[in-house]
């Protein structure tokens, strides 16, 4: 057997990769809260229906036409990558070492590339940067429904949130909460007895916890305050996380990478490097943005 890093593309071990794929749950809201569907690589359209409701016939009366109103989507491919620099003299190790620093790099890689799910579905933007990505779809917190949160307890809002969506002939399933909202619910204690108001909710991306009959996730990524400058103001997002379609359109391998410089941080050979990149191809699109409802943060003082 070959040593994992002496081929220039390297593909992981399957047992490797079959973990590495499925904990992409573990750091993304979507894909905690959403199912992820097969994709094909490339562009593709997505249709749905939504055909009313049936009409009673009459006996001997005539049919009438039925209304169906069609909603389509493009699914675009968005490429993310994640590159370590390290020596290359890791190229010299022993068959073990190398697999060792294989499954290191990839526990690196992994919530990054999880995380890429998130900024693009939530704010359509560049996790690197936070710059706006204007090839992907209009992002959920484009939505003009919204709520404000208040200072009365946190469930308010999650209440007005759910009417909204209800209003839409939409099911709120899920809600995906930025950890300054999220720690208010935890923090809420029943009186007489010092329990969890919500025992069953947990400061965490995954494994899915519930939160007053949603199915609840934990991230940063809704308000993005760490990468887009500024802020967005978002601390949630609640609706039917099923109109959301995403997927994974290219299988996840390694590269080594030992001339040029790919990242933009010099010469590898003249630093005595080898890079290591690992990339994941999504697609995914909104099938139904009014199924949404975004959580505003509380302005600040100065400017109510």
């Amino acid at each position: 057997m070959a040593a994992p890093l002496q081929t220039t593309h390297l593909e992981l071990p399957a047992n490797i990769l079959g973990t590495f794929i499925d904990q992409i749950k573990h750091g993304s809201c979507v894909a905690t809260l959403s199912a992820q569907k097969p994709q094909k690589f490339g562009v593709h359209e997505l249709w749905s229906f939504d055909i009313g409701e049936a009409e009673y016939v009459g006996e001997g009366a005539a049919k009438g036409p039925s209304n169906i109103t069609v909603v389509k989507r493009q699914i675009n491919p968005f490429k993310f990558h994640k590159t370590i620099r390290v020596s290359e003299e890791i190229l010299w190790a022993d068959e073990d070492t190398q697999l060792q620093v294989v499954q290191d790099v990839t526990s690196q890689i992994q919530p990054a590339l999880s995380r890429a799910l998130d900024f693009g579905v939530f704010h359509a933007v560049n996790p690197a940067t936070g710059a706006a990505v204007a090839a992907m779809p209009a992002p959920l917190s484009a939505t003009t429904i919204a709520v404000t949160r208040g200072t009365g307890p946190a469930f308010t809002e999650l209440d007005a949130a759910d009417s909204l969506i209800l209003a839409k002939r939409y099911t709120p399933s899920g809600i995906a909460l930025d950890p300054a909202w999220a720690t208010v619910f935890a923090g809420q204690r029943v009186p007489q007895t010092g329990q969890k108001l919500y025992p069953d909710f947990h400061l965490q991306t995954a494994p899915t916890s519930n939160l007053d009959n949603h199915k609840a996730s934990v991230s940063d990524t809704v308000s993005a305050a760490r990468v887009i400058e500024g802020g967005t103001g978002v601390i949630g997002f609640v609706g039917d996380f099923d109109k959301i379609v995403w997927g994974v359109q290219r299988q996840i391998g390694l590269k080594r990478i030992e001339y040029g410089n790919p990242d933009g941080l010099g010469d590898l050979q003249r630093q005595n490097e080898v890079a290591i990149r690992a990339e994941v191809v999504f697609g995914w699109a909104i099938v139904s943005p009014d199924a949404f409802c975004k959580i505003l943060a509380a302005p600040a003082p100065d400017q109510e």
